[in-house]
Protein backbone atom coordinates (compact mmCIF):
# COMPACT_ATOMS: atom_id res chain seq x y z
CA UNK A 1 0.00 0.00 0.00
CA UNK A 2 1.51 3.55 -0.82
CA UNK A 3 0.65 6.24 1.87
CA UNK A 4 0.69 9.84 0.50
CA UNK A 5 2.19 12.76 2.34
CA UNK A 6 0.58 16.05 1.57
CA UNK A 7 4.00 18.25 2.18
CA UNK A 8 3.83 22.64 2.49
CA UNK A 9 7.20 22.93 1.58
CA UNK A 10 9.78 23.54 -0.84
CA UNK A 11 11.42 20.13 -1.99
CA UNK A 12 15.29 20.07 -1.04
CA UNK A 13 16.24 17.59 -3.57
CA UNK A 14 16.69 17.59 -7.38
CA UNK A 15 13.70 18.35 -9.12
CA UNK A 16 15.10 20.65 -11.97
CA UNK A 17 13.30 18.26 -14.45
CA UNK A 18 9.71 18.70 -13.04
CA UNK A 19 8.11 20.89 -15.50
CA UNK A 20 4.59 22.57 -16.01
CA UNK A 21 5.29 25.19 -19.29
CA UNK A 22 2.60 26.78 -17.41
CA UNK A 23 4.66 28.36 -14.47
CA UNK A 24 7.60 27.35 -12.80
CA UNK A 25 7.66 24.88 -10.29
CA UNK A 26 11.38 24.16 -9.67
CA UNK A 27 11.68 24.48 -5.62
CA UNK A 28 8.08 26.11 -5.89
CA UNK A 29 6.49 25.92 -2.15
CA UNK A 30 3.24 24.78 -2.13
CA UNK A 31 1.21 21.56 -1.75
CA UNK A 32 3.08 18.23 -3.05
CA UNK A 33 2.36 14.95 -2.86
CA UNK A 34 4.76 12.74 -2.21
CA UNK A 35 5.24 8.79 -1.23
CA UNK A 36 6.72 7.84 2.08
CA UNK A 37 9.84 6.18 0.39
CA UNK A 38 10.17 8.99 -2.25
CA UNK A 39 10.12 7.05 -5.10
CA UNK A 40 6.72 9.60 -6.82
CA UNK A 41 6.01 13.28 -6.22
CA UNK A 42 3.35 15.41 -7.84
CA UNK A 43 3.00 18.96 -7.82
CA UNK A 44 -0.42 20.44 -8.83
CA UNK A 45 -0.71 23.97 -10.73
CA UNK A 46 -3.25 26.36 -11.53
CA UNK A 47 -3.08 29.30 -13.90
CA UNK A 48 -6.12 31.29 -14.53
CA UNK A 49 -5.84 34.41 -17.48
CA UNK A 50 -8.96 36.81 -18.29
CA UNK A 51 -8.79 39.38 -20.03
CA UNK A 52 -11.00 42.12 -21.58
CA UNK A 53 -10.26 43.52 -25.40
CA UNK A 54 -10.77 45.90 -27.27
CA UNK A 55 -10.42 45.54 -31.10
CA UNK A 56 -10.92 48.11 -34.19
CA UNK A 57 -10.89 46.98 -37.55
CA UNK A 58 -10.45 48.65 -40.56
CA UNK A 59 -13.58 49.35 -43.15
CA UNK A 60 -12.24 46.98 -45.97
CA UNK A 61 -14.02 43.62 -45.44
CA UNK A 62 -16.96 44.62 -43.38
CA UNK A 63 -20.71 44.19 -44.28
CA UNK A 64 -21.64 47.29 -46.12
CA UNK A 65 -25.23 46.62 -44.38
CA UNK A 66 -23.79 46.88 -40.77
CA UNK A 67 -20.24 49.18 -40.36
CA UNK A 68 -19.13 48.07 -36.88
CA UNK A 69 -15.58 48.59 -36.72
CA UNK A 70 -15.73 47.21 -33.29
CA UNK A 71 -15.60 43.61 -33.04
CA UNK A 72 -14.09 41.00 -30.98
CA UNK A 73 -13.93 42.70 -27.48
CA UNK A 74 -15.82 42.39 -24.22
CA UNK A 75 -14.70 39.51 -21.71
CA UNK A 76 -13.34 36.82 -21.86
CA UNK A 77 -11.03 34.07 -19.92
CA UNK A 78 -8.24 33.23 -22.19
CA UNK A 79 -6.77 30.28 -20.36
CA UNK A 80 -8.24 28.06 -17.02
CA UNK A 81 -5.47 25.69 -16.49
CA UNK A 82 -5.47 23.18 -13.85
CA UNK A 83 -2.71 20.08 -13.62
CA UNK A 84 -0.17 18.36 -12.10
CA UNK A 85 3.54 17.31 -13.00
CA UNK A 86 6.09 15.21 -11.12
CA UNK A 87 8.94 12.41 -11.13
CA UNK A 88 8.64 8.41 -10.39
CA UNK A 89 11.90 6.48 -9.72
CA UNK A 90 14.36 9.14 -10.01
CA UNK A 91 14.04 8.81 -13.62
CA UNK A 92 10.30 9.29 -15.00
CA UNK A 93 9.05 12.91 -15.39
CA UNK A 94 5.71 13.53 -16.44
CA UNK A 95 2.90 16.92 -17.33
CA UNK A 96 -0.70 16.68 -17.66
CA UNK A 97 -2.41 19.94 -18.36
CA UNK A 98 -6.19 20.36 -18.79
CA UNK A 99 -7.41 23.51 -20.54
CA UNK A 100 -11.08 24.56 -19.50
CA UNK A 101 -10.94 27.07 -21.65
CA UNK A 102 -10.48 25.05 -24.20
CA UNK A 103 -12.89 22.20 -26.25
CA UNK A 104 -12.59 19.40 -28.23
CA UNK A 105 -9.15 17.89 -28.14
CA UNK A 106 -7.58 21.40 -27.05
CA UNK A 107 -9.03 20.62 -23.82
CA UNK A 108 -5.72 18.53 -23.25
CA UNK A 109 -3.21 20.83 -23.48
CA UNK A 110 -0.34 18.95 -22.49
CA UNK A 111 0.29 14.91 -21.56
CA UNK A 112 3.75 13.61 -21.76
CA UNK A 113 6.10 11.38 -19.79
CA UNK A 114 9.76 11.99 -20.20
CA UNK A 115 12.89 9.52 -19.14
CA UNK A 116 15.55 11.51 -18.01
CA UNK A 117 19.07 9.12 -18.49
CA UNK A 118 21.17 12.11 -17.68
CA UNK A 119 21.47 15.81 -18.37
CA UNK A 120 22.83 14.98 -21.88
CA UNK A 121 19.94 12.51 -23.12
CA UNK A 122 16.46 12.72 -22.07
CA UNK A 123 13.47 11.52 -23.86
CA UNK A 124 10.02 12.91 -24.14
CA UNK A 125 6.82 10.80 -25.84
CA UNK A 126 3.14 12.45 -25.44
CA UNK A 127 1.60 15.75 -26.59
CA UNK A 128 3.92 18.99 -25.72
CA UNK A 129 5.32 22.24 -27.13
CA UNK A 130 7.10 21.90 -30.45
CA UNK A 131 11.17 22.84 -30.33
CA UNK A 132 10.22 25.91 -32.70
CA UNK A 133 10.05 30.04 -31.57
CA UNK A 134 11.30 30.87 -28.52
CA UNK A 135 7.67 32.65 -27.95
CA UNK A 136 6.22 29.56 -27.14
CA UNK A 137 8.85 27.71 -25.21
CA UNK A 138 8.76 30.33 -22.44
CA UNK A 139 6.62 29.38 -19.25
CA UNK A 140 3.17 30.42 -20.68
CA UNK A 141 2.49 32.47 -17.17
CA UNK A 142 5.80 34.44 -17.60
CA UNK A 143 5.48 36.05 -20.79
CA UNK A 144 6.81 39.79 -21.60
CA UNK A 145 3.28 40.72 -23.02
CA UNK A 146 -0.09 39.23 -23.00
CA UNK A 147 -0.61 38.31 -26.64
CA UNK A 148 2.40 36.38 -28.55
CA UNK A 149 3.44 38.40 -32.07
CA UNK A 150 0.80 38.61 -34.19
CA UNK A 151 3.40 36.82 -37.50
CA UNK A 152 3.45 33.96 -35.39
CA UNK A 153 -0.16 33.48 -34.93
CA UNK A 154 -1.44 34.62 -38.52
CA UNK A 155 -2.33 32.52 -41.35
CA UNK A 156 -0.27 33.62 -44.28
CA UNK A 157 -2.29 34.87 -47.01
CA UNK A 158 -2.35 33.55 -50.45
CA UNK A 159 -4.17 33.77 -53.41
CA UNK A 160 -5.68 30.22 -54.06
CA UNK A 161 -8.77 28.64 -52.27
CA UNK A 162 -7.75 25.40 -50.67
CA UNK A 163 -9.61 22.98 -48.78
CA UNK A 164 -7.73 23.88 -45.53
CA UNK A 165 -6.21 26.31 -43.57
CA UNK A 166 -3.25 28.42 -44.38
CA UNK A 167 -0.61 27.75 -42.20
CA UNK A 168 1.20 30.15 -39.74
CA UNK A 169 4.74 29.99 -38.27
CA UNK A 170 3.60 28.83 -34.95
CA UNK A 171 3.90 24.86 -34.65
CA UNK A 172 3.12 25.19 -31.01
CA UNK A 173 1.63 22.11 -29.29
CA UNK A 174 1.70 18.49 -30.97
CA UNK A 175 1.84 15.01 -30.65
CA UNK A 176 5.10 13.24 -31.10
CA UNK A 177 8.49 11.91 -29.45
CA UNK A 178 11.37 14.12 -28.87
CA UNK A 179 15.03 13.43 -27.56
CA UNK A 180 16.76 16.26 -26.10
CA UNK A 181 19.29 17.49 -23.43
CA UNK A 182 22.30 19.63 -23.06
CA UNK A 183 26.30 19.43 -23.65
CA UNK A 184 28.39 20.35 -21.51
CA UNK A 185 25.92 22.76 -19.90
CA UNK A 186 25.87 25.12 -22.86
CA UNK A 187 24.87 23.04 -26.00
CA UNK A 188 21.10 22.23 -25.91
CA UNK A 189 19.47 20.22 -29.05
CA UNK A 190 15.61 19.02 -29.56
CA UNK A 191 15.33 16.48 -32.31
CA UNK A 192 11.41 15.30 -32.89
CA UNK A 193 9.14 13.85 -34.66
CA UNK A 194 5.19 14.71 -34.39
CA UNK A 195 1.49 14.68 -36.20
CA UNK A 196 2.04 17.95 -37.83
CA UNK A 197 -1.54 18.30 -36.88
CA UNK A 198 -1.12 21.07 -33.99
CA UNK A 199 -3.53 21.30 -30.82
CA UNK A 200 -6.27 20.89 -31.62
CA UNK A 201 -6.07 16.98 -32.91
CA UNK A 202 -5.28 14.38 -30.32
CA UNK A 203 -5.90 11.33 -33.18
CA UNK A 204 -3.31 9.76 -35.65
CA UNK A 205 -4.43 10.24 -39.21
CA UNK A 206 -1.64 11.09 -40.97
CA UNK A 207 -0.86 9.34 -44.11
CA UNK A 208 2.18 8.55 -46.28
CA UNK A 209 3.61 11.37 -48.70
CA UNK A 210 2.58 11.11 -52.51
CA UNK A 211 5.59 13.15 -52.90
CA UNK A 212 7.82 11.68 -50.89
CA UNK A 213 7.20 8.68 -49.87
CA UNK A 214 7.90 8.98 -46.22
CA UNK A 215 5.15 9.52 -43.51
CA UNK A 216 3.46 12.45 -43.86
CA UNK A 217 4.81 14.05 -39.99
CA UNK A 218 6.09 17.09 -38.59
CA UNK A 219 10.31 16.68 -38.46
CA UNK A 220 11.34 19.54 -35.77
CA UNK A 221 14.86 19.94 -34.69
CA UNK A 222 16.18 23.07 -32.36
CA UNK A 223 20.00 24.08 -31.38
CA UNK A 224 20.73 26.68 -29.03
CA UNK A 225 23.78 28.06 -27.26
CA UNK A 226 24.30 29.38 -23.91
CA UNK A 227 27.62 29.92 -22.77
CA UNK A 228 26.08 30.94 -19.21
CA UNK A 229 24.64 27.37 -18.86
CA UNK A 230 20.55 27.48 -18.87
CA UNK A 231 18.99 30.56 -19.30
CA UNK A 232 15.71 30.65 -17.20
CA UNK A 233 12.39 30.25 -19.11
CA UNK A 234 10.91 33.34 -18.40
CA UNK A 235 10.77 37.00 -19.72
CA UNK A 236 11.84 39.05 -16.63
CA UNK A 237 10.65 38.10 -13.07
CA UNK A 238 10.47 39.98 -10.10
CA UNK A 239 12.74 37.09 -8.53
CA UNK A 240 15.15 36.85 -10.82
CA UNK A 241 16.50 40.32 -10.73
CA UNK A 242 20.11 39.59 -10.64
CA UNK A 243 21.05 36.90 -13.30
CA UNK A 244 22.96 37.17 -16.84
CA UNK A 245 21.92 34.01 -19.56
CA UNK A 246 21.63 35.15 -23.03
CA UNK A 247 21.53 32.45 -26.37
CA UNK A 248 21.20 32.26 -29.40
CA UNK A 249 19.38 29.31 -31.59
CA UNK A 250 18.64 27.65 -34.57
CA UNK A 251 15.20 25.69 -35.19
CA UNK A 252 14.33 24.11 -38.38
CA UNK A 253 10.48 21.68 -39.53
CA UNK A 254 9.87 20.22 -42.23
CA UNK A 255 5.61 19.27 -42.02
CA UNK A 256 5.38 17.12 -44.80
CA UNK A 257 2.16 16.90 -46.80
CA UNK A 258 0.83 19.59 -44.00
CA UNK A 259 -2.69 21.30 -43.71
CA UNK A 260 -4.31 17.66 -45.07
CA UNK A 261 -2.13 16.82 -47.72
CA UNK A 262 -2.08 20.73 -49.43
CA UNK A 263 1.48 21.77 -49.22
CA UNK A 264 4.66 20.44 -47.64
CA UNK A 265 6.05 23.18 -45.34
CA UNK A 266 9.54 24.33 -44.38
CA UNK A 267 10.07 26.50 -41.34
CA UNK A 268 12.87 28.02 -40.19
CA UNK A 269 13.95 30.35 -37.41
CA UNK A 270 16.59 31.92 -35.92
CA UNK A 271 16.65 33.38 -32.39
CA UNK A 272 18.39 35.57 -29.38
CA UNK A 273 17.24 35.89 -26.04
CA UNK A 274 19.51 38.15 -22.73
CA UNK A 275 18.68 38.07 -19.56
CA UNK A 276 20.79 40.78 -17.79
CA UNK A 277 20.12 41.70 -14.54
CA UNK A 278 16.15 43.84 -14.47
CA UNK A 279 16.36 43.28 -18.31
CA UNK A 280 14.80 40.84 -20.84
CA UNK A 281 15.46 41.13 -24.50
CA UNK A 282 14.66 39.15 -27.76
CA UNK A 283 14.45 38.66 -31.14
CA UNK A 284 13.83 36.11 -33.62
CA UNK A 285 13.55 35.90 -37.39
CA UNK A 286 11.58 32.88 -39.01
CA UNK A 287 11.26 31.72 -42.31
CA UNK A 288 8.12 29.44 -44.56
CA UNK A 289 7.93 27.94 -48.03
CA UNK A 290 4.86 26.64 -48.60
CA UNK A 291 5.39 23.92 -51.78
CA UNK A 292 2.20 22.50 -53.04
CA UNK A 293 2.11 18.99 -53.66
CA UNK A 294 1.47 17.67 -57.13
CA UNK A 295 -2.04 16.64 -56.43
CA UNK A 296 -3.15 20.05 -55.87
CA UNK A 297 -1.93 20.85 -59.21
CA UNK A 298 -0.49 24.58 -58.16
CA UNK A 299 3.44 25.34 -58.99
CA UNK A 300 4.30 28.06 -57.37
CA UNK A 301 6.47 28.25 -54.37
CA UNK A 302 5.56 30.84 -51.30
CA UNK A 303 7.85 32.04 -49.38
CA UNK A 304 6.82 34.14 -46.04
CA UNK A 305 9.28 35.81 -43.49
CA UNK A 306 9.04 37.59 -40.24
CA UNK A 307 10.04 38.51 -36.94
CA UNK A 308 9.99 40.80 -33.52
CA UNK A 309 12.33 42.50 -31.49
CA UNK A 310 10.94 43.14 -27.50
CA UNK A 311 12.35 44.15 -24.45
CA UNK A 312 11.47 44.65 -21.23
CA UNK A 313 12.76 46.52 -17.72
CA UNK A 314 11.76 46.67 -14.29
CA UNK A 315 11.67 49.56 -13.00
CA UNK A 316 10.67 48.97 -9.53
CA UNK A 317 10.77 45.36 -8.32
CA UNK A 318 6.93 44.80 -9.14
CA UNK A 319 6.73 47.34 -12.21
CA UNK A 320 7.76 45.87 -15.43
CA UNK A 321 7.54 48.26 -18.86
CA UNK A 322 8.01 46.72 -22.41
CA UNK A 323 8.25 47.25 -26.00
CA UNK A 324 7.97 45.09 -28.95
CA UNK A 325 7.93 45.41 -32.77
CA UNK A 326 6.77 42.92 -34.70
CA UNK A 327 7.02 42.34 -38.66
CA UNK A 328 5.46 40.16 -40.84
CA UNK A 329 5.24 39.53 -44.46
CA UNK A 330 2.18 38.01 -45.08
CA UNK A 331 1.33 38.11 -47.87
CA UNK A 332 4.74 36.17 -49.27
CA UNK A 333 7.99 37.32 -51.10
CA UNK A 334 6.17 37.37 -54.78
CA UNK A 335 3.91 40.36 -53.70
CA UNK A 336 5.30 43.72 -52.13
CA UNK A 337 4.18 45.40 -48.85
CA UNK A 338 4.88 44.27 -45.06
CA UNK A 339 2.44 44.02 -41.79
CA UNK A 340 4.29 45.70 -38.50
CA UNK A 341 2.92 46.19 -35.27
CA UNK A 342 4.93 48.02 -32.35
CA UNK A 343 2.98 47.38 -28.93
CA UNK A 344 3.95 48.63 -25.76
CA UNK A 345 2.84 46.57 -22.48
CA UNK A 346 2.91 47.31 -18.64
CA UNK A 347 3.00 44.37 -16.03
CA UNK A 348 2.72 44.35 -12.54
CA UNK A 349 3.43 41.65 -9.57
CA UNK A 350 1.71 41.76 -6.94
CA UNK A 351 3.76 40.19 -4.49
CA UNK A 352 2.32 37.58 -2.09
CA UNK A 353 -1.18 36.84 -3.77
CA UNK A 354 0.28 34.95 -6.64
CA UNK A 355 -1.15 38.15 -8.82
CA UNK A 356 0.15 39.53 -11.94
CA UNK A 357 -1.93 42.30 -13.62
CA UNK A 358 -0.68 42.59 -17.93
CA UNK A 359 -1.46 45.45 -20.31
CA UNK A 360 -0.66 46.26 -23.63
CA UNK A 361 -1.96 48.34 -26.79
CA UNK A 362 -0.83 47.21 -30.43
CA UNK A 363 -1.11 48.69 -33.93
CA UNK A 364 -1.38 47.41 -37.10
CA UNK A 365 0.70 48.97 -39.96
CA UNK A 366 0.79 48.53 -43.63
CA UNK A 367 3.60 49.55 -46.01
CA UNK A 368 5.06 49.18 -49.23
CA UNK A 369 2.06 47.39 -51.54
CA UNK A 370 1.77 48.23 -54.51
CA UNK A 371 -2.21 50.02 -54.45
CA UNK A 372 -4.67 50.31 -52.37
CA UNK A 373 -6.18 46.99 -53.08
CA UNK A 374 -3.30 44.69 -51.93
CA UNK A 375 -3.26 46.97 -49.20
CA UNK A 376 -6.72 46.18 -48.01
CA UNK A 377 -6.46 42.47 -48.81
CA UNK A 378 -3.36 42.10 -46.59
CA UNK A 379 -4.54 42.64 -43.15
CA UNK A 380 -8.22 40.96 -43.61
CA UNK A 381 -9.33 39.52 -40.12
CA UNK A 382 -6.44 41.72 -38.32
CA UNK A 383 -7.22 44.56 -36.12
CA UNK A 384 -5.95 48.02 -36.37
CA UNK A 385 -6.12 48.83 -33.33
CA UNK A 386 -5.87 46.40 -30.19
CA UNK A 387 -6.27 47.12 -26.23
CA UNK A 388 -5.92 44.08 -23.68
CA UNK A 389 -5.43 44.03 -20.12
CA UNK A 390 -5.38 40.82 -18.20
CA UNK A 391 -5.42 39.22 -14.91
CA UNK A 392 -3.71 36.05 -14.33
CA UNK A 393 -3.83 34.21 -10.97
CA UNK A 394 -1.48 31.16 -10.63
CA UNK A 395 -0.08 28.99 -7.95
Amino acid sequence: MLFILLVAQSQEKDDKYIESGVIPLTGKKGFNFETRVGDLTIKPFVLVQTSAKLNYYDDEGLDLADQDNIANSGFEVGNALIGFAGKAFDKLTFNLTLNAAQSGDALLQQAWVELNLRDEMRFRVGKFKTPFAQAYLVTLGETLFPALPLSLTTPVNIPFSLNSVNPNFATGFDLGVQMHGVLSKKWEYRLGIFNGTGIGVNAARKTLSDDLGIPSLLYAARFAYMPKGNIPTHQGSPSDLNNNKWLVALSTSYNVEANWQASNDFRAGLEFSWLINRWYLSAEAYYLSMKFVERQNISPLYQFIGGYLQGGYFFTDKIQLAMRYDLFDRNSTRTDGYLNAPAIGFNYFLAGYNLKLQAMYQYLGKWGHTDQIERDNDDLGMAQHSAQVMLQFSF
